[in-house]
């Protein structure tokens, strides 16, 4: 009797096993498109389409998957554009259906800037609308004839109105910014540049030749310190230091000579 008793547990187990599935799950922000699955027939026993049900938010679809392509229609789950979305497709052991187009679940780069504005201390603030998926904003200042990335925002991705508000560090003169997306096509999706005139006044540095520190200070005025954003290039054209600050130190550099960018002007200086 035991005996038979372990056979019987042998065979369920074996029955279980034939029975279970494969999953594909993907997660993504509802962009307003349905989806459509490549359906094979068949799978190690050679019965049927592979798909045995789909799920959106947790919710059993009523697609008909009984055939060999299949569209999964986001309509009846009452999604809001920019929503989130986890779908699990649940298939046949032995065989795999294909998702055609993923990318629709991926967030895209579609706000309009209808108001932006930069005030003499930095501060910069900007409002949106059709933002359709949740992309950070790139703010960039125009810096050392090209554009470098000062700070990062992250969006709503809602379609109506958006405010943001970043302040960035002004150098002196002229300064113009913009905001910046690049979503999954790598395509970066840009804002006009505004620009404002700061109060600060033009930078200086010293030594030309240092072993220690490079000091940032007012130009004319070598005791009045003044913090800049600046950048160091090697003589290959290799960044190896950038930061913000009223020093710089060259204390672990290379004897050598170097290129330094910082305010809104270039230099060289030589490390002893």
């Amino acid at each position: 009797m035991k005996n038979l008793i372990i056979v019987a547990f042998l065979c369920l187990g074996t029955l279980f096993t034939s029975k279970a599935q494969g999953i594909i799950i993907l997660e993504g922000n509802y962009q307003g498109k349905n989806l459509y699955v490549q359906n094979p027939y068949g799978n190690s026993a050679g019965v049927g389409f592979c798909v045995t049900e789909v799920l959106v938010n947790g919710n059993i679809t009523t697609d008909e998957t009984n055939s060999s392509a299949f569209e999964i229609d986001m309509k009846p789950h009452k999604l809001n554009i920019g929503d989130k979305v986890e779908i699990k497709i649940k298939h046949k052991e032995g065989c795999k259906p294909k998702v055609l187009n993923p990318e629709v679940l991926k967030p895209k780069s579609t706000f309009e800037v209808i108001a932006m504005t930069a005030d003499k201390d930095g501060t910069i603030k900007w409002t949106t609308k059709s933002e359709t998926g949740k992309l950070s904003f790139a703010v960039e200042q125009f810096r050392w004839n090209k554009w470098v990335k000062v700070g990062e925002v992250e969006g709503n991705g809602t379609p109506v109105s958006n405010d943001y508000t970043f302040k960035i560090a002004p150098h002196s003169g002229k300064n113009q910014v913009r905001v910046r997306q690049t979503d999954y096509t790598g395509q970066p999706r840009l804002s006009k540049a505004v620009d404002l005139n700061s109060e600060v006044p033009p930078v200086d540095f010293a030594p030309l030749k240092a072993s220690k520190d490079v000091n940032f200070f007012e130009k004319g005025k070598s005791d009045k310190a003044i913090e800049t954003m600046f950048e160091v290039y090697d003589q290959y054209g290799n960044i190896v230091k950038k930061g913000y600050g009223s020093k710089l130190d060259v204390s672990n550099l290379p004897k050598g000579g170097y290129f330094l960018n910082f305010d809104n002007t270039m230099g060289e200086f030589v490390k002893k």
